[in-house]
Order: C-alpha cells, then structure tokens, then sequence
C-alpha cells in the first residue's frame, strides 16, 4: 500500500474516552506498517443524520463503526453503518459498532423495523442486544459488566481465523451489553458467519462474506494494538481498503 487512504471512523469522538484515542493510534499504527499513508476523519453521528450518507461518507476507503454508545444519533449510526453494507465500503465495527451492526442487519435485512438495543429503553418487541448474561467476576466500581480482559475463540476458517490465524484471541472489552442468541440463526440465514465465540459460545465476532470487507468485534482490537504490534484486524482492515483480496 502506498496511496493515502481515507478512513471514515462514524460516531461522537469523545477526548475523555481512552478508546476512541486508541482508535486512532490502532489506525496509525496499522498504516506504519504498511507504510501508506492515512487520511482519519470522525463523522458525528447527528451529522450523518441530518446531512445524509452520501454527502458524509462518499469517497472513504473504509467505515470504522467507534465504541461510544448510546449515540447522539442513533438512526445516524445506522444509516452509517447501511450506506457500507450496501455499498460494500470495507466496514469495521466494535463495540457500539458491532451492536448496531446487528440491529441495522435486523431492521433492513430481516425486515424487523423495531429492532433495538436494551441500553435505549424503547420498549421494542425485539431487543436483540441485551444486557451482559454472565459478568466478569471481578468489575471496578463504576466499569462496564464485560471489562478487561477474556478469551475470544476464532471459528476454522472464517474472516477472523485468517487474521489471527486461527489462534485464541485475548481480547479486551469495555461494554455492558452483548448479543440475545435467541436472534442468531435468523441473521445466519441471512448471511451473517458467526467467526469469532466466547467460551460459553456467546457471539463475540461476526463477518458479512457477501462484502468485500465486513467485520465487527464485541471487543475492541484497538485496545490491544501497539505501535510495535499493530492488531492483525485493524491491519486487515486498511488492507481490505486498499483493495488487497481479503474475504471470509
């Protein structure tokens, strides 16, 4: 990669949340690598909302769906988050990102036009992110149910496996909501390839093969990248918009 990549990171960039730092610096360190250059711009998601997708978001290489729910805006997010489904935008999603992944799969693939998430209290028939099942046993006061460190099982050849090659994963989260696996074989009949599992078998990654990139974590990669060790998916990631082939 040699080209200046734009990369879109679409949420409410917050200077006191250490993890939209750390998306930036997950960023940078995957450009070193690959020794290209990076054009990083946060699109707030009232803005999304109110100016729409296409004056937004044309012309990136890739969308980064960023941590930091609830949103200003949610529909913002979730137009966001169509506009490189359907356009095929290399996408990649963590923790908010990963959640509203889901429920704009729900709503505009699976026709469910109230899917929703519990932590905005709309009172939906379908809640298809709900709050975290079995808590760390160990939580600071203050901290999110599902904080720290835990172990992410990449299923055999998936999106996932081929970045981390295959190895268990020990990923960071910092997030108190999580996935009703009551809705999982209904987004995998819909083309979702669960890649990435917690020990329990909870869904902690998923993959979009019908895109040419489409990956969203629960946990947050960028949290483990370093400048020395870039996090492989963030690194799959500027390589998926760069246009290298990489599917799963």
């Amino acid at each position: 990669m040699h080209r200046t990549l734009r990369i879109a990171v679409i949420g409410d960039f917050d200077p006191t949340r250490f993890s939209h730092w750390a998306t930036e610096a997950a960023l940078l360190h995957a450009a070193q690598l690959a020794e290209t250059q990076l054009e990083l711009d946060w699109i707030g998601t009232e803005r999304v909302a109110r100016d729409g997708t296409e004056r937004c978001l044309d012309g990136y290489d890739g969308i980064w769906g960023s941590p930091g729910s609830p949103y200003r805006s949610s529909d913002g997010m979730l137009a966001g988050i169509r506009w490189a489904r359907e356009r095929r935008v290399p996408y990649l999603g963590t923790c908010g990102g990963f959640q509203y992944a889901l429920i704009e799969l729900t709503r505009n693939v699976l026709g469910l036009a109230d899917a929703d998430t519990a932590e905005s209290g709309s009172g939906s028939r379908n809640i298809v992110i709900t709050p975290v099942q079995r808590p760390k046993p160990v939580v600071r006061p203050g901290a999110p149910l599902l904080s720290g460190t835990d172990t992410v099982l990449p299923v055999a050849g998936t999106l996932l496996a081929q970045l981390c090659s295959g190895e268990p994963l020990r990923a960071e989260y910092y997030c108190s909501f999580e996935t009703s696996a009551d809705y999982v074989p209904r987004w995998q009949a819909a083309g979702l390839c669960v890649t990435g599992l917690g020990e329990q078998g909870e869904l902690r990654a998923f993959s979009l093969p019908s895109s040419r990139f489409f990956l969203a974590t629960l946990f947050q990669p960028q949290l483990s990248s370093r400048a020395r060790a870039p996090h492989p998916i963030v690194t799959g990631f500027l390589r998926a918009c760069a246009g290298e082939p990489l599917r799963g």
